[in-house]
């Protein structure tokens, strides 16, 4: 395998490279748009049209937050979370799988000797069922959640906490995510970012394509294999 002679400065000078998890590194937003519509008829409320919109990227302490206080919901925090937890873990579990050509593209970092990450806004135990589930938890060095961080994503904190643990410059540093405000995360980290095609997030990607350094359709885009 070698990459493609498009994108190799994209790994020019990188050292480390950070990946968002969901719509990014695995096919998961299908499953929290269910959730959102389980989890919110509990409480006798549709969801919202713009709901996606106004918790992109932000971690899952704060979303918790924002449910609580847009649906008036009478539960702590954490209860939600421990809830959204269960609702997903057998999700994770048995129905998530990584994008199209990701552990190719994994495995030849991994063995370059580029340092790799996981900042997500997920939980911790999610986090560790998919990647133990996908047999990649090893390749990375760092793994930061949501629980981990004070602001979520676009605040470059993630990313600067991974760069960090990584002992990496961030200027040395390699981002890939799927939303606009990861984007913007990892470019307020002075990052380079690369924007990933999801089906869920389809509407955004010219402005994706204008906000991040590099766009891919998948990961096999950037192997010739």
């Amino acid at each position: 395998m070698k990459i493609n002679d498009f994108y190799k400065p994209m790994l020019d000078g990188t050292r480390a490279v950070l990946f968002d998890l969901d719509g990014t590194l695995v096919d998961s937003m299908w499953l929290w748009r269910q959730i959102d519509k389980e989890f919110l008829a509990r409480y006798g409320h549709e969801v919202p049209k713009d709901l996606s919109k106004c918790i992109e990227g932000i971690s899952v302490v704060e979303t918790a937050h924002y449910f609580i206080n847009r649906f008036n919901i009478n539960e702590s925090p954490q209860n939600i979370i421990n809830t959204w937890n269960e609702m997903a873990k057998y999700k994770y579990q048995n129905d998530v799988y990584l994008k199209e050509g990701a552990f190719d593209f994994l495995k030849y970092l991994y063995e370059s000797g580029i340092k790799l990450g996981i900042c997500s806004s997920n939980s911790n135990i999610l986090l560790d069922v998919v990647l133990s589930r996908l047999n990649i938890k090893e390749m990375f060095g760092i793994v930061i959640s949501g629980s981990d961080v004070k602001k979520g994503k676009p605040s470059p904190e993630c990313y600067l906490k991974g760069a960090e643990a990584l002992e990496t410059d961030p200027i040395n540093c390699l981002v890939f995510e799927d939303l606009i405000p990861g984007i913007r995360a990892g470019k307020n980290a002075n990052m380079k970012v690369c924007a990933v095609f999801d089906e869920y997030s389809k509407a955004d990607d010219n402005q994706k394509k204008s906000e991040a350094d590099y766009y891919i359709k998948n990961y096999k885009d950037i192997l010739d294999v």
